[in-house]
């Protein structure tokens, strides 16, 4: 490890590996990248925990248009990531599946799919009657419309895409190290230096805060507030006694549950009642959830599922943004050389292709050349102007 370095991104994770290889992969960059990753195995991180889906079925264009860039990444990432021996990746689109019960929800599913249908989405609005036609195996007592898209939406290898970024960073000369950043110094408007728990002090052009659910506390360290958060997810894979005879969408119940097709077995999640913030480190189970609503919902909307047996099951933390649930991305207006890749709230896998291009476009070039993310940029959080998302999972 040197003295000093271009670029310090503090977390190795998925936003690390992309930001960094995607730095590294540019022409126009010849500087060097440090990688602080406090725990390489990767246990704990958002990123061992995602269920790993891509899906266009956002309701603010901007989000369309970055999952859209990261269905056409993964579709063709041996190409474009440049890496001749990397592996094809697959998409598996079955597709997500929004239910609505309430006329008011029918109409902002609908509304929704105008703006999706409008960027090139296939998207359909369904009835009651289209949706029991190609999924017979729904109850659809209560429901009354239903979005679903299967081009390019649905499944894909996200550990593979995480594992060759960071593959090729490390062949491009980044430097990863297992340290944890605790201080930084900041004189005025940048950030000189950061302070690692094993005593070194790394003088530092940029800092790209790419650290998950703890990206408030790295904030924090350059005087900067971020308002995201840890909280708790619940995934639960489970086998059906009498299997589907189809796959099924990532169905999104109105209950909040959400289930699909994971291989020969089903997966489901929900969102937690009581849903707090949490410490960086607490991972308990509520075993409660599955009883007392995942699987009363996902049993009442397919009633095959009224027989299952769970054989896995597993909480992460969602890096939540508390103003609107959306990724918080680019440079601090005061402390120009400080870099967000944060509180993407669930969303943060699908995102990560155009995302970790748009950062690098930054650095290298002072402005975003493939898609603005500007809208999403930290101002809006000093302005208390959130980006109004309707399809938050």
């Amino acid at each position: 490890m040197n003295a000093a370095y271009d670029v310090v991104i503090v977390g190795g994770a998925i936003y690390g590996s992309s930001v960094a290889f995607h730095l590294a992969s540019d022409p126009d960059f010849d500087g060097s990248i440090l990688v602080v990753e406090r725990d390489p195995s990767y246990q704990f991180a958002s990123t061992s925990h995602t269920n790993s889906c891509i899906r266009q079925q956002f309701s603010d264009p901007l989000n369309v248009r970055i999952s859209q860039y990261g269905a056409d990444y993964i579709l063709n990432f041996r190409e474009r990531s440049g890496m001749a021996d990397a592996p094809a990746l697959r998409l598996h689109s079955f597709g997500y599946m929004y239910l609505a019960d309430t006329p008011t929800f029918a109409a902002a599913l609908k509304a929704s799919q105008q703006v999706q249908a409008s960027l090139g989405a296939g998207t359909r609005h369904m009835t009651p009657d289209q949706i029991a036609a190609a999924y017979p195996f729904y109850d659809l007592d209560g429901i009354i419309a239903g979005n679903h898209n299967t081009l390019n939406e649905g499944y894909f290898d996200g550990g593979t895409l995480f594992d060759w970024w960071k593959r090729g960073a490390k062949r491009a000369g980044v430097t990863f190290v297992t340290d944890e950043v605790i201080g930084m110094t900041r004189d005025g408007d940048r950030v000189t230096a950061v302070l690692l728990q094993g005593g070194a002090e790394v003088a530092c052009g940029w800092v790209v805060n790419a650290s998950g659910p703890r990206g408030a506390r790295t904030a924090a360290m350059a005087g900067i507030t971020l308002p995201v958060e840890p909280r708790k997810r619940y995934t639960f894979v489970f086998q059906a006694e009498v299997p589907l005879d189809r796959d099924l969408p990532l169905t999104i119940d109105p209950s909040g549950v959400h289930m699909r097709t994971d291989g020969k077995y089903y997966m489901a999640g929900a969102t937690p009642d009581h849903d707090p913030a949490v410490a960086f480190d607490d991972f308990g189970f509520d075993h409660a959830i599955w009883e007392d609503k995942v699987w009363p919902a996902i049993a009442t909307r397919i009633p095959a599922f009224e027989r299952v047996k769970v054989i896995n099951e597993w909480v992460g933390h969602y890096a939540y943004n508390t103003l609107d649930q959306n990724a918080v991305v680019g440079p601090h207006p005061e402390v120009a050389n400080f870099i967000f890749v944060n509180g993407f709230s669930g969303h943060g896998l699908q995102q990560s292709p155009a995302l970790g291009r748009g950062m690098s476009e930054w650095i290298v070039h002072g402005a975003y050349r493939t898609l603005d993310l500007s809208p999403l940029g930290y101002g809006r959080i000093t302005a208390n102007r959130p980006v109004i998302e309707k399809a938050i999972i």
